[in-house]
């Protein structure tokens, strides 16, 4: 990872083309494979036939057919004469009608780019399992390009999909990183420092790597005014900051860039927003940098520290919560960001979510959308929804959101203006109950949105140990559920849309109870 050798691909619809396309060495070894099997059961041969057609060893032959071997010339010739074939035939990409779909696959974007090691898997062991049944996995591969069509599913979704996949598998916490953000705290002087100045962090950019750091030219292209920050490659790099972000998120974007140079990331995004996804590496490299940021801004044994005094006072003090974004100088999203990283390696709470709504007044309708989530709960909160539907009103983050003067406290001193609000929710249809903060703020750059982020625990033996305040009167208890439109609460002042899904799905069986009635009786003769 982080190499300039990584496969590039324009972002995409997934469907998979059947026109010709460039192949890399990987896809070549898999369809070779793929041709040599297919032929060789076409002709009911084994290996041990094709061996001795060939004088190459059953093992060897195995390999190939998995596309783990690909020969070298003077082998390849042997194959083909064995087989009866060209050296043309053998070798070429072009595969029989009903193979099309399998070969494309392996020419791929998602092939090339799926992350399967991640998972403990290799592209191999997928191609492997293709190969076995070529024509059936056509037919499979096919209902799934049909879906990906109709979804308007593209390379980079199943890219982020993984990179969720993969934090919540390592619990979105990651040591290596962790060590280095401290190593360059300590070389720096600050392992015992809250409260990073955006400018200590340029200077070690400026002065250590050389870079030059300019705010006045990104708004000048209007196209560009929601990026926060562009790099520009060069003997002398130059980082252009949004002129318009607060100090805490500028700090945020300069450390991440230190990051990419302390963890040796190139394969990166050169923009704060992705406008092409490139490739896993990228994505994940991009992840580790964001990572890296705010391990240095909030770093861990201090920020363990301070939460410890929190957690231990016998009631929610939303004042003392709003703090933490003073002491830190740090954003709500970094800071809630983090405790979805600590609370859960280093506390012990499990079932964590963290979640991102925005909302655009000028819009002028009740439109809230969850931008950012990362769910570990194993609660069926999706991120992407059907067209229309809407969350529920009852999370925080949401009231928080469309009526921010219901909040405990809010406070302006981070340079924010912010409130704060816990709550504890029960999930209707789940025997669990969480404990939910949530902070709320306008953005900076767009004068109309607002964003709220929220970061919940499920309340278990380990978290009603660690907060001595998770069962305070002052912290409201609410029902609540997913969207509206799959909520059965009856007496709800803050629904938004009704029960639509709810409704179907009750007609839906109400229909097959008639059914299930109306062929007893034929079969009663009644």
């Amino acid at each position: 990872r982080g190499t300039a050798e990584t496969p590039r691909f324009e972002a995409g619809n997934f469907a998979i083309r059947s026109a010709p396309m460039e192949l890399k060495s990987e896809s070549l070894r898999l369809i070779l494979g793929l041709k040599l099997r297919q032929f060789r059961l076409d002709q009911a041969w084994g290996l041990k036939d094709v061996s001795s057609r060939t004088g190459l060893s059953v093992s060897y032959l195995s390999e190939i057919e998995k596309g783990r071997k690909y020969p070298k010339p003077e082998k390849l010739i042997k194959i083909a004469q064995g087989l009866g074939l060209t050296y043309e035939e053998l070798v070429s990409p072009r595969v029989e009608e009903n193979l099309h779909l399998v070969r494309d696959l392996f020419a791929s974007p998602f092939l090339q780019e799926f992350p399967f090691h991640l998972f403990g898997i290799e592209a191999e062991q997928v191609a492997a399992l293709v190969t076995e049944a070529p024509s059936k996995a056509g037919a499979l591969l096919r209902t799934f390009l049909e879906i990906g069509r109709s979804y308007d599913v593209q390379v980079e979704h199943f890219l982020f999909a993984a990179l969720r996949s993969y934090q919540a598998m390592e619990r979105n916490y990651f040591p290596e990183i962790e060590r280095a953000a401290e190593n360059f705290l300590a070389e720096n002087g600050w392992a015992d420092r809250r409260g990073l100045e955006a400018d200590d962090l340029r200077r070690v950019l400026e002065e250590r790597h050389g870079y030059r750091i300019e705010s006045s030219l990104l708004e000048s292209y209007s196209e560009l005014s929601d990026l926060r920050s562009v790099l520009v490659d060069g003997d002398r790099p130059v980082l252009l900051i949004n002129k318009h972000l607060r100090p805490p998120q500028r700090a945020f974007a300069l450390a991440r860039e230190l990051g990419y140079r302390a963890l040796g990331h190139t394969v990166r995004s050169k923009t704060s927003g992705y406008l092409r996804v490139e490739s896993f590496d990228q994505v994940i490299n991009d992840f580790e940098a964001a990572y890296f940021s705010g391990a240095v801004l909030l770093p861990k044994s201090l920020l363990v520290d301070d939460l410890n005094a929190f957690f231990a006072a016998k009631t929610w003090d939303a004042e003392a919560f709003v703090g933490f974004l003073e002491r830190y100088r740090t954003t709500p999203e970094t800071f809630f960001y983090r405790l979805s990283q600590l609370l859960p390696a280093v506390f012990g709470f499990e079932q964590a979510f963290f979640a991102r709504f925005s909302h655009d007044a000028a819009l002028g309708v009740e439109r809230f959308d969850l931008t950012k989530l990362l769910n570990m709960s194993g609660l069926p909160i999706p991120l992407n929804i059907q067209p229309g539907e809407r969350y529920c009103r009852r999370w925080p983050g949401l009231w928080l959101l469309d009526e921010p003067t219901r909040a405990v406290a809010s406070s302006e001193n981070s340079g924010f203006k912010v409130a704060a609000a816990a709550q504890r929710g029960r999930f209707k249809d789940f025997e669990t109950e969480h404990l939910t903060f949530s902070l709320t703020r306008p953005l900076s750059i767009a004068k109309t949105k607002g964003t709220s982020v929220s970061v919940s625990f499920r309340i278990d033996g380990a978290l009603r140990e660690k907060v001595a305040f998770w069962n305070d009167p002052a912290i409201p208890e609410r029902d609540v559920g997913v969207t509206c439109e799959r909520c059965s609460f009856v007496d709800c002042e803050e629904r938004a849309a009704d029960p639509t899904q709810i409704r179907s799905e009750a007609n839906r069986e109400k229909r097959m109870r008639a059914l299930r009635t109306l062929v007893a009786q034929v079969r009663s003769g009644s």
